[in-house]
């Protein structure tokens, strides 16, 4: 398998010239470069994880997600990498035909348990309390150890050029550590993906620990849901990758673009802002849309 490597990570500046209008500068950083299945901010909420489960002499990797999580394929890599055995718990009953996802996370190992949705949290409940020779991760790296590791993402550019960080939430995870990171004058921008997660500002702080950093999460970009989209959306990350050639994933990153857009459009940013956008990888998920769909 290919390894991971850091020094590919970029920060691309595409032609934008709705922010070019209002004087505004816009840069993607590129960890979806990092490695194509442990991609974007996957190693990076992993690694802490990975090096105490090394360091207490575990050797199976157990963790949880659904039928499309890039978390499960990309710990399916790290441990495949690492010499871990993984085992995930996958969330709903074994469909007739799995996902390209867990297709390929089997395919590097990783042995899948099916958990129905009404147990699925009662079994994650139970295991944390019986981990045995296990080491366990939870839902899409979530916890200290996985902020930690999101926070020295902050090594791969240059801090103190940009006035907003911004980058998709699912858990809160990588936002937590992208606040850890931040400068004081800095906003860091989380863009829910997920309907109604009214909690994720006080799991991103909580996460943050006693950070100084200035936070604002916004709601309004998840387009239905988890994995939920709308014509727009798809029609919009055609047209971004017409404009920039960088690909998005209708999950995370093509609503972490659309809210971006739509804010500068609305004058939401000051004039002279510099805005970096993280592009946390994940384009897996887009597999599952019709052949067609997506230009790239």
């Amino acid at each position: 398998m290919q390894e991971i490597s850091f020094a590919n990570i970029t920060t691309d500046v595409p032609s934008y010239p709705a922010a070019d209008e209002k004087d505004i500068t816009v840069t993607i950083l590129r960890l979806d470069k990092v490695h194509p299945l442990i991609s974007g901010n996957k190693i990076f909420k992993l690694r802490y994880y990975l090096e105490e489960a090394k360091l207490l002499d575990r050797k199976k990797i157990i963790t949880f997600g659904g039928a499309w999580s890039n978390h499960i394929l990309a710990t399916a890599a790290a441990c495949q990498l690492a010499g871990f055995e993984a085992t995930a718990y996958i969330r709903g009953e074994e469909p007739a035909t799995r996902s390209s996802t867990l297709t390929e996370a089997s395919q590097l190992g990783m042995k899948l348990i099916f958990v129905a949705r009404e147990e699925y949290t009662r079994q994650k409940r139970k295991l944390a309390d019986e981990t045995g020779d296990a080491y366990i991760i939870h839902e899409g790296g979530y916890g200290t150890k996985g902020a930690e590791g999101a926070a020295t993402i902050a090594q791969h550019f240059h801090q103190s050029g940009y006035t907003h960080i911004c980058c998709a939430a699912g858990t809160g995870t990588m936002t937590a550590g992208l606040l850890m990171s931040a400068l004081p004058v800095q906003e860091v921008i989380s863009i829910s993906v997920l309907k109604n997660n009214l909690q994720l500002e006080t799991d991103i702080q909580a996460l943050a620990g006693t950070c100084t950093g200035q936070l604002t999460t916004i709601h309004d970009y998840h387009f239905g849901g988890y994995a939920k989209y709308k014509p727009e959306l798809i029609h919009f990350m055609n047209e971004w990758y017409r404009r920039s050639m960088i690909p998005s994933d209708f999950v995370y990153t093509g609503k972490l673009f659309f809210a971006i857009d739509d804010l500068i459009k609305n004058n939401f940013f000051p004039p002279g802002s510099k805005i970096l956008l993280v592009h946390s990888g994940g384009l897996q998920g887009n597999t599952s849309l019709s052949k067609g769909t997506l230009i790239f």
